[in-house]
């Protein structure tokens, strides 16, 4: 489909006052451009096309109302750009019937009795911690606020409280009843 025929419209268009082009005298003139604007927006030349046949049909149907047809170009882009635009926001699914479904793989999930026995292993080694420090460790990982924010219900400055947690960390990964792996998925 070459551009000049891109729309089938009357011959003579909406009512063309004098000095302003019809829109089939428009679309002839200026087919050949205006494709070549499609082009670029979509890697499929009949994709373009349509692209600018349903351009071409909005122009078509605002024409009476475009004041400044030296503006036309920019009317018929911005035209593109919308269709185009709300053509990726329309994404097709496609869907696929079958005649039974697959079943879903077992996805091994952590054992709830193991997780359980690590919670309370590092819940034991918390309490064995001095007090100021087991204080900001369940503010910080527990309560999960901010350092900021530990400090400030402490009543101490950041820097005590990243020190002090860091400390406490360090005895907690020095536990013999805690793994490396217990303090990962703990924190």
């Amino acid at each position: 489909m070459s551009a000049p025929s891109a729309v089938s419209a009357p011959s003579a268009g909406p009512a063309a006052s004098a000095g302003t082009p019809s829109f089939t005298s428009y679309v002839r003139q200026r087919g050949p451009v205006l494709l070549r604007t499609a082009r670029s927006l979509t890697a499929d030349p009949c994709d373009a096309e349509d692209l600018l046949q349903t351009a071409l049909t909005k122009t078509y149907l605002a024409w009476e109302r475009i004041e400044d047809h030296r503006a036309l170009d920019g009317y018929v882009r911005r035209a593109l750009i919308n269709t185009r635009t709300s053509q990726w926001r329309k994404r097709r699914v496609d869907e696929f019937t079958c005649e039974e479904l697959p079943e879903p793989e077992p996805r091994p999930g952590p054992d709830p009795a193991e997780q359980q026995a690590m919670r309370d292993a590092m819940w034991r080694a918390v309490m064995k911690l001095p007090a100021r420090q087991r204080a900001m460790v369940v503010l910080r990982y527990y309560e999960d606020l901010s350092e900021a924010q530990t400090a400030e219900i402490m009543e101490v400055s950041v820097g005590t409280v990243k020190s002090a947690v860091s400390r406490a960390l360090a005895k907690l990964r020095e536990d013999p009843q805690l793994t490396a792996d217990a303090l990962d998925a703990a924190a």
